[in-house]
């Protein structure tokens, strides 16, 4: 009889809103201070360009590509207990590079209007995955719940 690998993912809508308020949360207080010290005044507002547009850049790639690829979590995830891992690959204990830049480029369309499609997609898709996640084939799970993962 042959045994066969498979995916258990639940919502974990809290915990999934939890962790983008925290990382989000950051760098959005980081680009605030950026336009507050470095913006230029324009009609209607600023504008932040060069150095410190590229700062902005990469602090938001150290925050989720950066932090999932040296600690396998970003700190928002850390701090509540969720993981991404790979859908294809389940012996790999990181997701690769490319599959956590696929996940968070599109961290923009799953955020928009205050999360809505990130959440639609997560309650009604197999494996509770958000656009960037179907894309990077990735589904984030609860490592304290020992019913998801890899069974």
């Amino acid at each position: 009889m042959e045994s066969r690998l498979e995916l258990k993912t639940k919502a974990n809508l809290g915990k999934r809103i939890s962790a983008g308020l925290i990382d989000y949360g950051m760098v959005s207080i980081f680009t605030f201070g950026m336009f507050y010290f470095y913006g230029e005044p324009i009609e209607g507002g600023y504008t932040l360009t060069g150095y410190p547009f590229l700062i902005v850049i990469l602090f938001w790639t150290f925050l989720t590509i950066g932090m999932e690829q040296i600690f396998g979590v970003t700190l928002g995830n850390y701090m509540s207990d969720l993981r991404a891992i790979s859908a294809i690959n389940y012996n790999d204990d990181r997701i690769t590079f490319g599959q956590s830049v696929k996940r968070h480029l599109l961290a923009i369309l799953d955020l928009w209007v205050f999360g809505l499609i990130g959440i639609l997609l997560i309650k009604n898709t197999k494996l509770n995955q958000r656009l960037g996640d179907i894309w990077a084939k990735t589904i984030v799970i609860d490592t304290t719940d020992k019913n998801q993962g890899v069974l």
